[in-house]
């Protein structure tokens, strides 16, 4: 597929581009408006999560008579949209958060990028958001993502984040489905999820203000799931822990918005690692499926880095609560506690707080518990193009 670079003017004559619509993302009529000039690039080291953005993104908007139009890579700047569109209104606002990695060979590359599409898609279905080829956003996705490929720091744990948001855009007040959207893509570089080195976080296990519910939309990725956290998390954060440990009726979900694991000690010596299951209210993590199934291969598919190849893991989706988890510590069976997401990949838990009462697990030289650094070398490895591993990473060409 071929794309049409435009001038700065918006247009390849210096006359304006009529709009081009389709009855889906056509990735062949992409158009691209190259930025006049480029910003700065930050040190790795001085990167603040989500505060710099690329010269560029990347828009495409639907209309319910016409469809989707071509999409556009621009430069970066603000979204005129009418005060009354649905997704100031209701909500209607989806996003997923992806990386982009330099491997070893020089080439940008995603981690598991048709997880996040297949989900993504999800998500819009949910909300009665407009169709759209997945297949197409994942294209646009590598475009964009080459142009910008010198922001992708070329240093060892960090990446270039991934924004496509999907908005609802009729301007009405009518309580119903958008029938409009705007697809946008935005990048920003990111530096390790802890500048300092890893270290362990503090939960603050939470029940009486809950992130999802059954029926709910806590297995989705829509923006109206995040606000209603915010509150717990400043509640928590007065008291002294970092993120909130989600309880619906005294079962454990999740920890902030991460997913949230247990390793237990078994009788025969092996290792159980547990984490709830996917039963509505929980966010099908990519991370968290990438844990499971390189748990589940250690030690007969792969030996994880500095585990013993006699020690067993077992990779388990079930319900577990709070008082589980209390149980598990005074009987000296609860080995580890992590938290994995696309953020921080995978970082330990040093203490969980319930009602007045703490849980201190133990702290590792290494910042991570053995589990938890074993699966965080495991999947930067892959996702930086040193470990193959079930075609995971994705090189953008």
């Amino acid at each position: 597929m071929t794309s049409t670079l435009v001038h700065s003017n918006g247009s390849a004559n210096g006359n304006a581009v009529p709009p081009v619509y389709n009855s889906d993302l056509d990735v062949s009529k992409l158009r691209i408006t190259l930025a006049e000039s480029l910003k700065p690039i930050p040190p790795a080291d001085e990167l603040v999560f989500g505060k710099t953005f690329t010269d560029h993104m990347l828009v495409a908007s639907y209309d319910p008579v016409n469809g989707w139009s071509a999409p556009e890579i621009k430069p970066y700047g603000p979204l005129s949209l009418d005060p009354a569109s649905s997704c100031f209104q209701y909500s209607t606002n989806i996003f997923e958060g992806m990386k982009a990695y330099i491997g070893v060979d020089g080439k940008p590359r995603l981690f598991r990028p048709e997880m996040n599409m297949a989900r993504m898609k999800r998500s819009a279905d949910r909300i009665a958001l407009p169709p759209f080829s997945v297949d197409a956003v994942l294209e646009l996705i590598k475009k964009i993502v080459t142009l910008e490929q010198r922001w992708i720091p070329n240093k060892t744990g960090c990446s270039l984040y991934i924004r496509p948001t999907v908005i609802g855009t009729r301007p009405n007040l009518g309580v119903r489905a958008s029938d409009s959207a705007l697809l946008y893509i935005i990048l920003t570089p990111a530096g390790p999820f802890f500048r300092t080195g890893p270290r362990p976080i503090s939960l603050l296990a939470v029940g009486d203000s809950v992130r999802a519910w059954p029926g709910g939309t806590g297995g989705h990725k829509l923006a109206l799931n995040y606000a209603s956290t915010f509150k717990p998390q400043q509640y928590a954060e007065k008291l002294g822990y970092e993120q909130v440990l989600w309880l619906l009726q005294g079962t454990v979900t999740e920890a902030g918005a991460m997913n949230f694991f247990v390793v237990l000690k078994r009788d025969d010596g092996d290792w159980d690692v547990i984490t709830a299951p996917l039963d509505g209210t929980i966010l099908p993590g990519v991370t968290r499926d990438s844990c499971l199934a390189l748990i589940g291969a250690h030690p007969s598919r792969t030996h994880l880095p500095h585990l013993p190849s006699s020690l067993r893991l077992y990779p388990q989706e079930r319900s577990f609560t709070i008082t589980d988890i209390f149980t598990w510590h005074a009987e000296g069976r609860l080995l580890e506690a992590f938290a994995a997401g696309t953020a921080m990949i995978v970082g330990s838990v040093c203490r969980i707080g319930h009602e007045g009462k703490d849980i201190v697990l133990p702290e590792y030289e290494a910042g991570r518990g053995p589990v938890a650094q074993a699966l965080y070398e495991r999947i930067l490895d892959i996702q930086e193009g040193r470990v193959e591993w079930d075609g995971w990473s994705v090189v953008c060409e």
